[in-house]
């Protein structure tokens, strides 16, 4: 699952991914990785662990769609449940999870204001 928080200081989106427990029967370590942190384990956000999920947050630059999945460190992949969207991967076969992160617009009040950010529709 995915929680979107939309930052009023600057371009980020704070991204929650979340893993039920269920997805991945594992005793090692799941960490998510994608296009943001270049598919690299050892950049890759270290996911806590809860009784029933696993938990990270990442910042994520607005206006961009992310491929990404779930891996343990002893080598088994997930894809999220309930990703925005899914694209085939360069592996035959394998989807990749997709989370979109929406630009963000600062709207001018009036000489030099400005107001909050929001996402554009």
């Amino acid at each position: 699952m995915l929680k979107k928080q939309y930052l009023k200081s600057k371009p980020v989106c704070k991204v929650t991914f979340t893993l039920p427990k269920k997805a991945i029967e594992t005793n090692s370590e799941i960490r998510v990785l994608g296009d943001f942190n270049n598919w690299s384990w050892e950049e890759g956000a270290v996911m806590k662990s809860t009784k029933v999920e696993y938990k990270a947050i990442v910042e994520l630059t607005a206006g961009q769609n992310y491929e990404f999945r779930y891996v343990a460190a002893d080598g088994a992949w997930e894809n999220d449940w309930a990703a925005d969207a899914y694209v085939p991967s360069p592996y035959a076969g394998i989807d990749n999870s997709v989370v979109k992160v929406e630009p963000i617009v600062i709207a001018k009040k009036g000489k030099g204001e400005a107001a909050p950010i929001s996402k554009a529709k």
